[in-house]
């Protein structure tokens, strides 16, 4: 049976620990519990073997370890990692949670940039990734959770080159602007560290098109749909809303115990209406600013007084760090301060309680609660509010969202508020006060029957079957890769063939891209091989490019080779004679040379190239995504502006081009392979302009995508190296 490797931080169980004994305590935690309904589905049915890897939640010492191990194994099936107070202090309190949390969650002024921090971090991964490579096997899936592990993935790839890695974020991942604030060298290591991965998930598309952008301004790996190419592997963000066991909380908040404890919150508030929230203590969550819109509140509807009550549990967490304590103190002070201006002798505006919740405890305040009031700053997903629902058996209540949860993207019937505007909170609680029952209901069903599909078991069904696909796709990929063994079968082929034809792109396919299209002339190298091929019998040689035709003639002078120009506008013959590929007015350059010159002036770094029947705008040297999105828009306005125009527009790499209409690599393939009749072709190129060639050569034709795997060509390779490699093969 295949395992299932499963690493995180923290492992399902906690150690507890006196002065004689080691206790091991069950784990409550969102990851534990969005699992647990999966692994026992997949033990069952023989799908899974899985194992857990990560800490124990205490230090342990060296005698104690093995017992620990043992235990760990025998009654979790999970390996424990043990840390010492050192390491949790410059990893868990230190980079982590003064570092990473702060930041993601877009609280920069509380982060802090320790280099000693960063060091410690990297040695706890690596410690991880150390104990990882003594216990895992080649067939095994390993599944890596959250920000505390964000270069394991990587650490594991480079071990593991084949290892099936997926990896899971449960915090939000943040803008660019606020990612950037990571020291250059800290963000491009978490990113790498990331796309060790084959899939990175994300609980909103948001996250997931955040990361995509760090990845393309850090790293400058652009994506196709979410796939991302790192040197020859592919990889994929995607996102996967994290859900929860629907049915356990639906059942549970129906035992006789709950009930129980329901009854007596009724009878407890008889007469009021029951306000709820339960965060852990966090700056994250928004508690005060939850007060300060129930103060609001208070103060502009009287009328409310004595009716309702907020009972506000508060999860210790953190203690010994001092924003920490700094909050709990704001936190007893607000409290404190509404409820002496508002209390009566027999009312409490807030039943406030600073102590961790049995479940029990939590599932019957999810049952008697009439609004539950969730509000955080910024979170990652928020179960709290899914658990809340699923607990609403008769489809009464209403749920209070913060709009800057990821819960929201699921649960547009809430009522879903800024949590940063005290008078939105104070009005949605009116809304939510006197809302009909008949509309909570409405509201309710719709999202709890949307929980009950996308559930904890779908979150991480779906998670690992993406993995499973991606995997697929590289195995795909690469038997697409002319590797060794195909190019020496390409070299056959063409040996034995009668008539060869040879259809090479030039930038990027021959030579690297420059910065300025005068820069990427041939080097000695290249004219030496294409001389080369050139002589060989039986074999015709076409340079087909985009440039124009005046710079290829000078570069290739005194060499009889075939060129296409400027993608088929002209055409040289291997006597050197320039011909027009048909006849073409260039009437409509005048007119959009000033289109042009307009974006050259607003993306500094870009420039246009005028040739004899076509304009190219360049932006290779411009700042790449502001490059990107002034393409987009100039495509769009030169698209619009041309519909009366014989021409045609299209964009390559860092490049937007217009040209006559009727004139691409595909029709000048197609009148070469006319002229040639040959029984072998070859044709290599990197950009989409050669996918016109791809497209239109016969189906037996070895077609060449150099550097994109998502192409028309039946073969990739990385770089114009591994090009020329190839070409010497041939010869």
């Amino acid at each position: 049976m295949k395992r299932l490797i499963i690493v995180s931080n923290r492992l399902p169980f906690t150690i507890t620990q006196n002065s004689e004994n080691i206790g091991f305590k069950p784990s409550s935690g969102g990851l534990v519990s969005a699992l647990s309904p999966y692994l026992e589905k997949a033990n069952a049915n023989n799908i899974f073997n899985c194992i857990w890897v990560g800490w124990p939640g205490s230090t342990i010492n060296s005698e104690q370890q093995p017992h620990v191990t043992e235990h760990a194994m025998k009654q979790h099936s999970a390996f424990p990692i043990f840390l010492s107070e050192e390491e949790m202090d410059g990893f868990y309190h230190g980079f982590c949670n003064r570092t990473i949390w702060p930041l993601f969650h877009y609280f920069p002024s509380y982060a802090e940039y320790r280099e000693s921090d960063w060091v410690t971090y990297q040695a706890v991964n690596q410690k991880f990734c150390d104990t990882l490579t003594d216990l895992l096997k080649p067939d095994d899936t390993v599944w890596i959770h959250d920000y505390q592990l964000l270069l394991l993935p990587q650490m594991l790839r480079k071990i593991f080159p084949s290892l099936r890695i997926g990896f899971f974020l449960h915090i939000p991942f943040p803008s660019y602007e606020i990612f950037r604030l990571l020291p250059f060298t800290w963000r491009k290591g978490l990113l790498e560290g990331m796309l060790g991965a084959d899939l990175v998930g994300f609980h909103t598309q948001d996250y997931t098109q955040y990361f995509l952008r760090s990845v393309f301004r850090t790293l400058g790996l652009d994506h196709h749909l979410g796939k991302i190419q790192v040197g020859d592997q592919l990889r994929k963000a995607d996102t996967f809303p994290i859900g929860i066991d629907y049915e356990y909380f639906s059942q549970a908040s129906q035992t006789e115990l709950v009930e129980q404890k329901v009854q007596k919150h009724w009878k407890r508030f008889e007469g009021q209406k029951i306000i709820f929230s339960v965060d852990r203590l966090d700056y994250s969550k928004g508690i005060l600013n939850r007060l300060s819109g129930y103060e609001h509140f208070l103060e502009s509807r009287p009328e409310w007084k004595g009716k309702i009550v907020f009972v506000l549990c508060v999860v210790p967490s953190r203690v010994d760090v001092p924003q920490y304590q700094k909050m709990k103190q704001g936190l007893d002070e607000t409290v404190g301060k509404i409820n002496g201006k508002f209390g009566q002798v027999d009312w409490v505006p807030i039943l406030y309680s600073f102590r961790s919740l049995e479940r029990d405890e939590l599932m019957a305040l999810y049952a008697a609660g009439d609004v539950a009031l969730i509000t955080p700053l910024r979170d990652g997903m928020n179960l709290v509010a899914k658990e809340y629902l699923a607990c609403r058996k008769n489809g009464t209540g209403v749920l209070i969202l913060s709009e800057m949860a990821g819960a929201a993207r699921e649960l547009g019937e809430a009522l879903l508020v800024n949590p940063n505007h005290v008078g939105e909170i104070a009005e949605t609680l009116s809304v939510a006060l006197t809302m009909p029952q008949a509309e909570q209901i409405r509201r309710n069903r719709l999202m709890q029957e949307r929980l009950l599909r996308f559930n904890s078991d779908w979150w991480a069904r779906s998670f690992l079957s993406t993995l499973d696909l991606i995997k697929e796709s590289q195995g795909r990929l690469a038997t697409r890769y002319l590797g060794k063994h195909w190019v020496s079968k390409l070299g056959d082929s063409f040996r034995k063939a009668n008539r060869r034809l040879l259809l090479l792109d030039y930038d990027g396919t021959l030579v690297p891209f420059a910065d300025l299209p005068e820069l990427a002339y041939p080097d000695k190298d290249l004219l030496s091989l294409i001389t080369n091929l050139v002589a060989l019998e039986k074999t015709t040689v076409y340079l087909i490019s985009g440039r124009d035709h005046k710079t290829l003639s000078e570069w290739f002078e005194g060499i009889p080779l075939n060129i296409i120009a400027e993608h088929g506008a002209w055409i040289r013959d291997s006597r050197r004679e320039w011909k027009t590929a048909k006849p073409m007015l260039a009437d409509w350059k005048p007119h959009l040379k000033s289109i042009i010159e307009g974006y050259v002036d607003r993306l500094p770094g870009s420039f246009m190239e005028e040739k004899d029947y076509g304009l190219a705008w360049h932006f290779r040297g411009a700042d790449a995504e502001l490059g990107n999105e002034r393409a987009k828009e100039l495509m769009h306005d030169l698209i619009s502006f041309t519909a009366n125009y014989d021409v045609q527009v299209l964009e390559g790499k860092k490049v937007v081009e217009i040209r006559n209409s009727g004139i691409n690599k595909g029709a000048s393939a197609m009148q070469a392979v006319a002229e040639e009749s040959p029984d072998f072709i070859l044709a290599i190129g990197d950009d989409q302009t050669d996918e016109d060639m791809f497209r239109a050569l016969p189906r037996q034709s070895a077609t060449v995508r150099v550097g994109w795997p998502f192409s028309n060509a039946r073969f990739t390779l990385h770089d114009w190296k591994e090009v020329r490699e190839t070409l010497r093969e041939l010869l």
